[in-house]
This record gives structure tokens, C-alpha cells and sequence, in this order.
């Protein structure tokens, strides 16, 4: 009699245990602060940036697709589903750069099969992607070194993608109301 008095209790001691063991911690109070965003479908980003109101912003170069964005709102308790900017299956060449000029976004970015061995890229893009906005433009500059910034005017209703050399000034204009224009060189 005696034994199986011990297995009844080591068998209600294994069982407080469990229960104890799922969910024993302290319960939430309806004033602690929302949960942040659940993590993006991909993490880490190459690069993000918060813009005006809040809103996050994250890009990532993907292996054989392109440029993907993922953005999250204010409060928002996730992600958006991933969204392919630009397409390509070139190899990334280093970093990208964001830079949010309050309601826009401003993307470089640059492609190329020999970058890694310090050749120049093949594919430079210029994005722009706005708040109220799911669609980016872009513009994809072909056998060029690549943007160095991007600066804005006018309440960013005009952004100006440059890059400086010795003799040329190249730079590329976007506007909210016409796009990109035509990339220009200056002589310096």
C-alpha cells in the first residue's frame, strides 16, 4: 500500500508541475503598451528607414528576384506582404540607401555580375515610393557607377538622384506630378 500511495503523489506533483510550466507567468495588465509589429516575412532588412507619421519601411535585396519592400504602419500589428520593386537576377553590388524626405521614400540601389571583384554595376536604380502609395516608380540607369544620394525640394514634391565625377555632374530628377525625367549629364 505504502508504493502506491508515493506514485499518487509524485504523479499530482508532476502534474502541478505541467500546468505551472504552461502559462505560470504574470498575466498582462490592460495597461501595458501593444505588442511591437510581428517580425517581417524576411529579417533582417539590407536597409530601413521610419518615415513621417511613423511608418517603417524595410527593403532587402532577394537572390534571383530583385528588390522586395515590406512596410508596417503605426499600431499595425504586422508586416505587409513582401512586394517586388524592381526584378532582376543580377548580383547586389554592396548597400542600399533609403532615405524618407517626410510622406516619400528614396531608394539606391545598384546590380551586377562582377561587383564582389570591384567591377562597376551593371543596373542602377532610383526608386520613390510614397505613403499613400503601393506602387514605387523606378528607373533603372544601365552600365553606370551608380547614385551617390538623393536630396529633396520643394516639400519633397521633387527629388534629385546625383553622382559627381571629375568632369560630369549626372543626375536624374523625379517629380510627384510627372516622374522621372531623363537623366542628364553637366559638364563641370
Amino acid at each position: 500500500m505504502r508504493a502506491r500511495g508515493r506514485k499518487r503523489i509524485v504523479g499530482v506533483v508532476a502534474v502541478l508541475l505541467a500546468v505551472a510550466g504552461c502559462g505560470g507567468g504574470p498575466v498582462a495588465d490592460a495597461e501595458d503598451p501593444p505588442a511591437s509589429p510581428t517580425a517581417p516575412s524576411h529579417a533582417p532588412f539590407d536597409e530601413q528607414v521610419v518615415m513621417d507619421g511613423g511608418r517603417r519601411v524595410g527593403m532587402y535585396y532577394s537572390p534571383g528576384r530583385g528588390l522586395m519592400e515590406q512596410h508596417v504602419d503605426p499600431g499595425a500589428t504586422a508586416w505587409s506582404k513582401p512586394h517586388l520593386v524592381h526584378r532582376t537576377t543580377a548580383d547586389p553590388c554592396g548597400s542600399m540607401k533609403l532615405t524618407a524626405f517626410g510622406g516619400v521614400v528614396a531608394v539606391i540601389a545598384d546590380w551586377g555580375p562582377y561587383c564582389a571583384d570591384g567591377e562597376p554595376p551593371t543596373e542602377s536604380l532610383a526608386a520613390v515610393g510614397e505613403t499613400n502609395r503601393s506602387a514605387w516608380h523606378t528607373e533603372v540607369t544601365e552600365n553606370f557607377d551608380g547614385w551617390e544620394k538623393v536630396t529633396a525640394s520643394g516639400n519633397a514634391q521633387q527629388l534629385t538622384f546625383t553622382r559627381r565625377s571629375v568632369e560630369w555632374l549626372t543626375q536624374l530628377r523625379w517629380d510627384r506630378a510627372n516622374g522621372f525625367a531623363e537623366v542628364e549629364d553637366i559638364h563641370r
